[in-house]
């Protein structure tokens, strides 16, 4: 079910109205029938079969969650003080049990996702269930925080940090301590004022930056990828600098929806990005974009492996492995791998480059790094490594010409249809001047300092602000096509 559909505001309607409603007289009734909504949301956006295959992985999950979190004894206090629990760490039972579960989420996402890859293409499901790669991190963090730090979560709440509707098809990634806690404050499942206020904010802003920009900054990619023997330069940097900013604002949109329907239900989602595109450095930039993955792979994979404690050369393997597996989460592709490395080779040479970097002038530090992420982007996006070198070379050559229309043809295309039809006189520059004012407006909001996340906590609802974010929530649902879904939702 797409975020941008009328049935998905639909079930939002419902699904807010009669867990709030239930949650005035039961709350834990309330929860419930929220867990029933969340599994139906799967149901309907992945098939009965892709539930199924997420339903065998929570269990494994729950069942050694119990392992991992029983105490080998207790220490009672004197008098009527706390119980302490002990977890000594060389169980070995604990840590087999750890290794077990996670082979397990490890080995189904291997099956489904790079059987394919591995194999050359000889074997290959042809199917993976919906928002896999996010759900096996996910359940990977529940694993590790039960056994590191003794997290003893209640079973029954597990069932909705697996399967929360705004989060399961394309995260943000939810840190166990970040999320299960809520669930026993005041505040979920009755959401105040303000809450209500930003959470309309929030959907809003998200939907409007994925169907008005991110849908059409993308038919101008597409475009250009379907026809790279007729670009010239200046198209282009038009079509990379379109991926870059199309794959922000279409991830960036989803997390500020997802935001904003938590919110409706009185829980708080972590900051996934905070204005990435404005980042002076490859670490920076990581530090800003998919801030829950870059926090997982940090506490999960770089620390594990030794982080910067063993020396310099062992610190730049495993940030080079940490970015390989990053690359390899993203898509089971060379392309991906690609992408990866490079974004981990720009990490390690910014570390050998050291402080004299940062004696450059500040706008010459953010070009180099916003020049790297968009090359770094093609091959990312590119169907093979082939196609990515082509693209590239393309745009560094003395080729002039300006971009073609049918480049521009899709953007915007029922409004510079009404556009033309209002003003026949400039039907002729409706579509370039529609397309040249998209990517302004997006490379300002791109770079602009404080995100719609952010903003959540200080929107203060006033009469102008609510109008404006009718007429754009309105534009947005007159733009849905019904066909467009996500990026981030294929990984």
């Amino acid at each position: 079910m797409n975020f941008q559909s009328f049935g998905f505001l639909a079930f939002l309607v419902i699904t807010a109205a009669v867990c709030l409603g239930l949650a005035r007289w039961d709350r834990s009734i309330a929860a419930e029938c929220l867990t029933l909504a969340c599994l139906v949301f799967y149901v309907i956006g992945g098939g009965w079969a892709a539930l199924l295959v997420l339903v065998l992985g929570l269990a494994v999950s729950t069942a050694a969650v119990r392992v991992l979190t029983t105490p080998d004894f207790r220490i009672q206090s004197g008098g009527d003080g706390p119980t302490a629990y002990a977890y000594p760490r060389t169980d070995a039972r604990r840590r087999r049990c750890l290794i077990l579960a996670a082979a397990w989420h490890v080995g189904v996402l291997a099956v489904f996702k790079y059987a394919g890859f591995a194999t050359g293409g000889r074997f290959s499901l042809g199917w993976a269930p919906l928002g896999l790669s996010f759900f096996t991190f996910q359940q990977l963090w529940l694993l590790k925080e039960a056994y590191t730090g003794g997290f003893r979560p209640e079973r029954r709440d597990l069932r909705l940090y697996a399967f929360f509707f705004p989060t399961v098809v394309s995260g943000p990634i939810l840190k166990p301590q970040a999320f299960l806690p809520q669930l026993h404050e005041e505040k979920f499942l009755n959401p105040d004022g303000r809450d209500l206020a930003a959470a309309c904010y929030a959907i809003a802003s998200g939907t409007a930056k994925k169907v008005l920009l991110a849908d059409n900054l993308g038919t101008v990619v597409d475009s250009g990828w379907a026809h790279l023997d007729q670009l010239s330069a200046p198209a282009a940097w038009l079509v990379i600098l379109g991926y870059t900013l199309q794959l922000y604002f279409d991830f960036s949109g989803y997390c500020d929806i997802a935001a904003g329907c938590a919110r409706l239900l009185g829980l708080r989602l972590p900051v996934n990005f905070d204005s990435p595109y404005r980042s002076l450095s490859v670490g920076e930039f990581w530090k800003r974009w998919h801030i829950t993955l870059t926090s997982f792979l940090r506490e999960c994979l770089y620390f594990p492996l030794g982080g910067s404690k063993k020396g310099a050369g062992r610190t730049y393997l495993n940030i080079l492995i940490v970015f390989l597996v990053s690359g390899l989460w993203h898509g089971a592709g060379w392309t991906f791998v690609l992408w990866g490395a490079l974004h981990g080779l720009g990490q390690i040479v910014e570390r050998v480059w050291g402080p004299r970097r940062e004696k450059l002038p500040r706008l010459l530090r953010w070009a180099v790094t916003f020049a790297f992420v968009n090359a770094a982007w093609v091959f990312f996006r590119a169907p093979g490594v082939s196609q990515a070198l082509t693209l590239l070379k393309t745009a560094v050559t003395a080729d002039f010409r300006p971009p073609a229309d049918w480049l521009m043809a899709d953007v915007f295309a029922k409004e510079a249809k009404a556009l033309g039809m209002l003003l026949p006189a400039l039907r002729a520059w409706a579509v370039p001047a529609l397309t040249y004012g998209l990517f302004a407006a997006a490379m300002i909001a791109a770079l602009w300092p404080r995100n719609a996340v952010r903003q959540m906590d200080a929107f203060k609802p006033t009469t102008r602000r609510a109008v404006g974010l009718a007429l754009l929530m309105a534009w947005s649902v007159l733009s849905f096509t019904g066909v467009t879904t996500f990026i981030y939702s294929n990984f």
